[in-house]
Formats: structure tokens, sequence, C-alpha cells
């Protein structure tokens, strides 16, 4: 990755001069928080976040487009509880730096981006490369460095290709780092059906297993495989289906396989503003054979949302672990004052974090308590 960095960086400034119809924009995002948890070890938590953001813009020929972006993330974090276990946080670290050539029906973007895909809102089996949370209003999540080129077909229909490489860290739904200095590559078609569309997705990488000494095969690297499927129908209501399947082809123990499958459902009721509700359920079944699991888990989550004015809403998220009977409430009251955002969220969770996909936040999250936050955009 260090060499895309060094491609687009001498891209960026040879672009600078001699070419009418560039635009350059500057814009990023402030926010600051305050957490409040009385229950926890660490019960105030306050922290700052800025997104700075650089975009360029080439216009060619034939409704041709080369453009950039470039932003970091900034941030810091402090605890105010006693002065034993006081800990403080921060970093600086890139955001997205990517530089992309598109035009009417396709676009080819490479460095550190987001890729996203899928029906589900709340319980995303096909959660493979970004780890965003409905939950928190900046809907943060790190990118992975690669290339990705899509092109959108006349009917409506899309085809992805991407090819991932530097990204050791493990991804949301991965048992195992990626191995060091290996590629992964993937891709997507998405086709119009009834009243929806429908979807496949393919992604294949070499595991570490180095850091898995109980599963050890005698291999430092096993290949992974996994096959996604996804569709969604607008009747009277939202109807989706998000399935995933994640395989290694050498025995892992029960982790050989992941099996997971999320159905949902939403529809807006005409009650006042419009009340907007949604619901999802997650089964998940890690098994040594191929569609074949001793024990599966359940989650499910609830969401409704309800417009209080133009510029307010209040939004409730509810998730329920079937195995554990335990439920994770969250509540968020936003209000918007031009340039600046207001939050007011609640939580009452378990102490101990049983859910997928977390961020990383579930520590701030646990128990009952309240968190203040504030965002400029410029």
């Amino acid at each position: 990755m260090i060499r895309i960095l060094q491609i687009l960086i001498i891209l960026f400034p040879t672009t600078l001069c001699g070419q009418s119809g560039q635009a350059f924009q500057f814009s990023g995002q402030a926010s600051v928080w305050t957490n409040i948890n009385p229950g926890n070890q660490k019960p105030v938590w306050a922290g700052v976040r800025y997104i700075p953001q650089a975009n360029y813009e080439i216009p060619q020929k034939n409704s041709k487009l080369i453009d950039f972006e470039v932003s970091a993330n900034i941030f810091g974090s402090t605890n105010f509880g006693s002065s034993s276990s006081r800990s403080t946080d921060g970093q600086i670290k890139p955001y997205r730096v990517w530089g992309r050539y598109s035009g009417n029906q396709f676009e080819m973007r490479l460095g550190l981006q987001k890729i996203n895909f899928g029906s589900a809102a709340m319980l995303r089996p096909l959660m493979w490369f970004d780890r965003m949370d409905p939950r928190d209003p900046l809907q943060l999540t790190d990118g992975v460095w690669g290339i990705l080129g899509r092109y959108y077909f006349l009917n409506n229909a899309n085809l992805w290709l991407w090819g991932l490489y530097g990204n050791e860290e493990p991804k949301t739904w991965e048992v195992g780092p990626t191995a060091v200095r290996t590629p992964e590559w993937g891709g997507r078609l998405q086709i119009p059906v009834w009243r929806g569309e429908a979807a496949l997705s393919a992604h294949h990488r070499q595991v570490d297993t180095q850091s898995f000494v109980p599963f050890s095969t005698g291999l430092s690297k096993i290949p992974e495989t996994r096959v996604g499927f996804d569709t969604k129908w607008d009747l009277e209501v939202g109807l989706w289906i998000e399935a995933s399947l994640i395989s290694k082809h050498r025995d892992f123990g029960m982790l050989t396989h992941q099996h997971m499958v999320t159905t949902g459902v939403d529809y807006t009721f005409g009650i006042g503003n419009g009340l907007n509700a949604m619901i999802e359920h997650l089964w998940f079944a890690p098994g040594r054979e191929l569609f074949d699991w001793v024990e599966s888990v359940n989650f499910s989550a609830f969401s409704a949302s309800y417009p209080l004015s133009i510029f307010a809403n209040i939004n409730a998220i509810v998730y329920y672990d079937w195995k554990n009977n335990q439920s994770y409430n969250f509540i968020n009251i936003k209000q918007d004052y031009r340039k600046i955002t207001f939050y007011l969220m609640g939580f009452w969770n378990p102490d101990t974090f049983q859910l997928p996909q977390q961020t990383g936040s579930e520590s701030l999250f646990s128990g009952r308590g309240l968190q203040v936050m504030l965002v400029y955009n410029h």
C-alpha cells in the first residue's frame, strides 16, 4: 500500500496545474462527545475527532472524470475517573486515500476506500469489508486497501470486481487475519428481479493460522472462500434476505465453516409524520462440516424511527440475544442546527457484549448510561 500512496501523491500534485475545469474542494467533520456510564470501571469518557477531507476533480472528454479523495481520522479520548485508572488514547491515521477514473457506466477506484454492499441494515452477513454500526451517528468505518471496478448495465444490473492487498487486520466475520503479502480478490453481480433486485457475491483470501494453535493443521496459510447472496423486494412492505457462507479449505475445527442468514422486513406507518419500523433476524451457525452444525446462535434486531420535525428525529434500536436471553437497548435523539448536529443517546445493555460485528466501542456502551455528541460539518 505504500506503493499506492506514492502513486497517488505523484499523480495528485501533477494534476494541479495545466487543465481547465479542474475543481478542488476542502471539507471536514469535527465532533466532540461525552459518555457517562456510572456502572463502568471508567464512568466518564470524553473525546474529540476531526476528519479533514480534500477532493479534486479533473473532467475528461466524453463525460469521463478523474477524481481523488484524501481524508484523515484524527481522534483522541480521555477518562475522567479516578487518577489511578485514568487513561487516554489518540491517533492520526488515513481514512480515505483513493484515485478514480469514471464514466457514465463505469468506475475504477484505487487506494484506501470503503467497500460495502448487501440488503440487510442491522445484522449483516455480508459485512465483509466494513464495520458500520447502525447505532453510530457518524457511520464511521475503516477502509480497505485495494482496487475496485464497477460496471453499470443499461437494465440496472451492475458488476463489481475487486482486489485487495495489505489488509492484515481481521475484518468483520473473519476468523484469523489475512496472511501478510498475499492478495485477496472477489466480485459481485447484481441484477434486477421482479419488484426488486438480487445479487451473488464471492471473495477469496489466504488465512494466517499462526495465532490459532488449537486449530493448527501444520500449515501457515489456509485458503478461504466466501459466497454471499442477497435480495430485496419493494412490495407493500420491504422484504429482504441476506446470506453468507465462509468456508476454509482445510480442517479448522468448528470454525471451518460459518453459515449466516438474515431475513428482514420494514414498513412506514401513516402515524403523524410517519413511523418507520424495521425487524431483522440473524441465524449464525459454525460447523466442522459444510451444512452440518452442532449449535446455532440467533439474534433479532428491531428499529423504530420517527421524524419529530424537519430538523429533529428520534430513533430506537433493540437487539435480542435468544441464547443468553439478553437485550441491547439504544435510543438516539437528533437535532440539526444548520452546520451543527446535536445527538443525545441513551443505552441499557449487558455488562458483557455478545453482539456480532461490533466496532470496538462496546466497552463504552456496556451497562447503562448516556452519551452526548456535537458534530460540526464544514
